[in-house]
């Protein structure tokens, strides 16, 4: 009966936005009173609330909960987002993003590399810049300019953008994760294991998602589509696998994005023929763009990633000095959880700095960039109160003992097959609130909690790579939350924008529902295989 009355928030945010139809922002309020009331009232009754806070008021716990919620969700989940959309927008305002989008339609004549560069390429480097939906809407809008219809543009463009989900906008989606498995804030080598293992639990789609992709375009060319989705993903992977164990989650999208452009390029330049498959929807007229309009025009994006790198651990002076300045630190009242931010070692931090330099050296005054950024902020408002209610009401459902009651409830279901389920788990969370980083607020804790009542705490190896089971479990509520992408209402309604297929939603649904099932599936026993096999 607790774990049912656990799991109400939950569910009353599934109907909400699912049967209601309510807005994302209005349900996430909604939900957020429903959950501090039942702390308020029911879990006091239940005798849920963790041993540690017992003897604390109730009242106390769920008002430094919320407050706890509200500062993890600004500092720096809330950040980031504006940042990252806020560099996408310098790009618009400049129409430096027209340079980018004719530069990649240049590089072949092959209609099937052509959309792979514009959608597992560029969109892969757009989601992990800036992500929410702009890796989606972006490579749509070009590929219905070139010609193809607006239903393939659509529903390709929501199927490349899943691999790179887990460490969109900068890897929040993963640091979101392992700051809660860990209830406060990650270790650097706790989020290298976890970005690590997503990077593992995801490696066969590696493949997969390029080869679909490939098909998807052209089906005669099956040969070329084999090895071409062979060569780009061995790249993508050996890229992204190292980013991840030895960076950490902020840069395996955007670099990896950026080494299958590379793999992409070398076979167009060595196994495809000038013009032998050239096709009137790849047709553009030819611009030469010397070095200094290119540099100019990837300066935003190319800042950005100097200052991630040069903040990470690749540069140990750079990267002990900031993560020791500026930093906030103090220990929650009653809850006791520990609250971390460093001021000048966030990924927002470096993203505005890219962003506001390269806006500078793309023409824009100081001032109109101070505008664009006020302008974005004021956009992103009901964004902003959607992720503060989600994170506020996780954090009470945490310190309250409701998460853990729903883990054991779901443990006692399920079983020692729970791990196959995992990756379900996080691709509902995705499905119902359109977003990994929500997918991870919601249930990142719910799985570190599942793992621990089936024992999985210990060391140990997974296909090759050593970490511990607790986090090995987490990652899957990441990977399988890429999956829930492809069903996730906001996406599509993203989706059906940029085409302009309005009131096409549910026949984009019916498309993507055969790969949502594929990849969850896929996702649930490279999970399971892990913890019991490899």
């Amino acid at each position: 009966m607790s774990a049912l009355i656990s799991v109400i928030p939950i569910l009353l945010l599934i109907i909400l936005m699912m049967g209601f139809k309510v807005s994302g922002f209005k349900s996430a309020i909604v939900t957020l009173i429903v959950t501090v009331l039942l702390a308020l009232f029911a879990t006091p009754s239940m005798g849920i609330i963790p041993e540690k806070l017992s003897s604390a008021s109730i009242y106390g716990v769920t008002f430094w909960s919320v407050i706890e919620g509200l500062l993890k969700a600004c500092f720096p989940i809330i950040l980031i987002i504006i940042c990252a959309i806020y560099s996408y927008n310098i790009l618009c305002e400049t129409k430096e993003i027209e340079t980018i989008k004719t530069q990649f339609i240049q590089m072949t004549s092959d209609k099937g590399l052509l959309v792979l560069l514009l959608t597992w390429g560029l969109g892969g480097v757009l989601e992990g810049m800036a992500g929410f939906g702009t890796a989606v809407a972006i490579p749509a809008a070009i590929l219905i300019s070139l010609g193809f219809k607006p239903m393939f543009s659509a529903v390709i463009c929501l199927i490349a953008n899943t691999v790179a989900v887990g460490f969109g906008a900068v890897g929040l989606p993963a640091t979101t994760l392992a700051n809660q498995v860990a209830a406060g804030t990650a270790s650097p080598e706790m989020l290298c294991e976890v970005a690590t293992f997503i990077i593992v639990q995801l490696s066969l789609m590696f493949f997969i998602t390029p080869f679909l992709i490939l098909m998807m375009t052209d089906r005669k060319k099956i040969w070329k589509n084999i090895s071409l989705a062979l060569f780009v993903g061995t790249f993508s992977i050996i890229v992204q696998f190292c980013c991840a164990h030895f960076i950490g989650p902020e840069t395996p999208a955007i670099l990896g994005s950026v080494a299958a452009i590379i793999a992409m390029l070398i076979y167009n330049k060595l196994f495809i023929k000038k013009n032998e498959s050239a096709d009137e929807t790849v047709q553009v007229e030819k611009k030469n763009f010397g070095l200094s309009k290119t540099l100019k025009a990837w300066s935003v994006y190319g800042l950005i990633i100097f200052f991630i790198l040069i903040s990470s651990k690749i540069v140990p002076a750079v990267n002990d000095l900031l993560k020791s300045t500026l930093v906030t630190e103090f220990e929650m009242p009653v809850t006791g959880n520990k609250f971390s931010f460093g001021w000048l070692s966030n990924a927002g931090l470096m993203i505005f700095l890219g962003a506001t330099i390269g806006g500078l050296i793309q023409g824009l005054s100081f001032g109109k960039l101070m505008k664009i950024l006020a302008k974005t902020t004021i956009n992103l408002q009901k964004t902003v109160v959607t992720i503060c209610c989600l994170v506020a009401m996780a954090m009470t459902m945490n310190n309250t003992g409701m998460t853990n009651d729903i883990a054991n409830g779901l443990v006692a279901l399920t079983g020692s097959v729970f791990p196959f389920f995992a990756p379900l788990i996080g691709s509902i969370g995705t499905f119902v609130t359109g977003s990994a980083t929500n997918a991870n607020i919601l249930f990142g804790k719910l799985q570190a909690t599942a793992a621990g009542k089936l024992g999985l705490v210990n060391d140990a190896t997974f296909f090759g790579v050593s970490g511990n089971e607790t986090n090995w479990l987490a990652a899957a509520n990441c990977a399988g939350s890429e999956g829930g992408k492809l069903l996730s209402p906001q996406s599509i309604a993203i989706a059906t924008a940029a085409c302009d297929m309005e009131g096409q939603d549910g026949e984009i649904m019916r498309k993507t529902m055969p790969f949502a099932i594929f990849w969850i599936l896929m996702n649930g026993l490279m999970v399971f295989l892990g913890l019991h096999v490899f």
